[in-house]
């Protein structure tokens, strides 16, 4: 069947172990179902893949992309789940079980004419999205709702810090945060970065670094090193920082002085949960807010889309479609 995969890694170029090929199909274990894929969408996590991270070498081809929405094997239009986790070992939370992956790490990714899951990693899609709407929400902007809402615990009226806009996840943030009732403000370096996060409804954009006008209730973090010392600085006292990535580098001074006169929290999150997801799809489907959609084109040219997300040129989701 056509796909996208790694066949080898490269730390220094990253593309030159992407293929855009026919692979065979895996056997469908016992419980697991197919997904006709309609639409699939790129994460910062593919280009990671392909640099070898989370990932063995004997697990290769391997399958990119973890989002899709599709057409189930009994004719239902859904939504893939991306963390393929058992909720009984992780106390309730897939997440938190200590077995659990993502698409493409163990089991094969998206980015091919079908798909296998697990029958309860399938959510219903609502026909107020489109395929490629639905396609960018199970790891960017889940992801972005469970910072703000399961680990953030972020109330309507507060203020939340997103560093770096432009960002699949920032992007999420900002929509998200508006949808919620929480007044958002975000930081990038590029000036047409800010103004974009203005005109998705941020209620103010700062140059990375800059000073605040006030300090502020939560900081949602997945820059990194580079932002880290602003983040915590940008902290009421009793704030809380929310990390789920690391992108310019993961090991920043801690300021630990700064964490514990102030009482600062740092939360980590990664991904959500399939109800979680489910909770995000009703969100988006009540509001009508939706993902930007940087470009769509067909996974025969999943390479442009691959070159265009390593140069950082991206506002808003890279969507393969078929």
């Amino acid at each position: 069947m056509e796909a996208v995969y790694a066949a080898s890694f490269s730390d220094d170029d990253p593309l030159s172990g992407l293929v855009v090929g026919d692979l065979p199909e895996a056997e469908v274990p016992d419980g697991w179902v197919t997904v006709d894929v309609k639409a699939a969408t790129l994460n910062h996590h593919d280009l990671w893949t392909l640099r070898g991270v989370g990932i063995t070498e004997e697990r290769l081809p391997m399958i990119l992309g973890c989002d899709a929405a599709g057409v189930s094997e009994d004719g239902r239009d859904v939504i893939v789940h991306a963390v393929i986790g058992d909720p009984a070992a992780g106390g309730g939370d897939e997440t938190l079980d200590p077995k659990r992956s993502l698409l493409s790490e163990v089991y094969p990714g998206t980015f091919a004419a079908r798909v296998c899951v697990p029958e309860r990693n399938l959510v219903a899609k609502p026909a107020s999205l489109s395929w490629s709407e639905a396609a960018c929400l199970p790891t960017a902007w889940l992801t972005a709702y469970r910072m703000l809402t399961t680990r953030g615990r972020l109330a309507p009226g507060e203020t939340v810090l997103v560093q770096g806009a432009g960002g699949g996840v920032a992007t999420a943030l900002i929509l998200l945060g508006g949808a919620l009732g929480l007044r958002v403000w975000t930081t990038s370096r590029d000036e047409d970065k800010r103004q974009r996060s203005l005109d998705l409804g941020a209620d103010q954009a700062f140059e990375s670094g800059a000073r605040l006008p006030d300090r502020v209730d939560a900081v949602m973090e997945t820059v990194g090193a580079a932002t880290w010392s602003h983040s915590l600085k940008a902290l009421r006292p009793g704030g809380r920082i929310v990390v789920s990535g690391a992108t310019s580098g993961m090991n920043p001074p801690a300021d630990l002085a700064r964490v514990f006169f102030l009482q600062l929290s740092v939360i980590g999150s990664t991904m959500g949960t399939r109800d979680e997801l489910e909770s995000l799809i009703s969100l988006l489907d009540e509001t009508g807010v939706r993902p930007p959609i940087a470009a769509e084109m067909p996974m025969a040219q999943a390479r442009d889309a691959f070159e265009a997300l390593q140069a950082g040129d991206v506002f808003g989701k890279l969507v393969l479609t078929r």
